[in-house]
């Protein structure tokens, strides 16, 4: 069984003097994208990856294998940014 929506990547999040981050992946070079806030960061690479895949599609080339979905049939490691009030 697939876990068609889930994909794990690492990120990198560089601060911008204006606020906000551009977001890119090491492993995916065409994965760049901006966010202004923590929340905007998921819903923001989620966008850019469906735009890398439609573009990957569009020109006939294989999906690249950081592309493929998360497979639950094992566990795996996801790191997560937290924000805390209180820390």
């Amino acid at each position: 069984m697939i876990t068609e929506k889930f994909y794990k990547l690492p990120l990198v999040l560089d601060p911008q003097p204006e606020g906000g981050w551009t977001i890119t992946c090491p492993i995916l070079p065409g994965l760049v994208t901006e966010a202004d806030t923590i929340d905007e960061v998921s819903i923001n690479v989620a966008d850019a990856i469906e735009a890398l895949i439609e573009c990957y599609e569009e020109l006939g080339q294989p999906i690249p294998e950081a592309l493929q979905p998360v497979r639950n049939t094992a566990p795996f490691i996801a790191d997560t940014l937290i924000h805390l009030e209180a820390a």
